[in-house]
């Protein structure tokens, strides 16, 4: 049980029947993710953490030294 404000409330109402959820609960759930997606660091998102564990399975590409990484650069 939380108490929220009448503003609140409103705000909760129009989430749930915008997303067509079941209850204010549903509604507060969807808020938060949506605060997730836009607020959070991008290193702490769990698309950030799959997408690093794909490419770290991926076979790394021997450049050998830094010149030669330059050569291949162009640099």
């Amino acid at each position: 049980m939380i108490n929220i404000d009448e503003k609140t409330n409103r705000v909760l109402n129009i989430v749930k029947a915008k997303y067509g959820l079941k209850d204010k609960s549903a509604a507060i759930i969807h808020m938060a993710a949506e605060y997730e997606k836009e607020l959070m660091e991008p290193e702490l998102r769990p698309e950030f953490v799959e997408k690093a564990q794909e490419i770290m399975k991926q076979e790394p590409i021997d450049v050998g030294t830094v010149e030669n990484w330059k050569k291949m650069l162009d640099c």
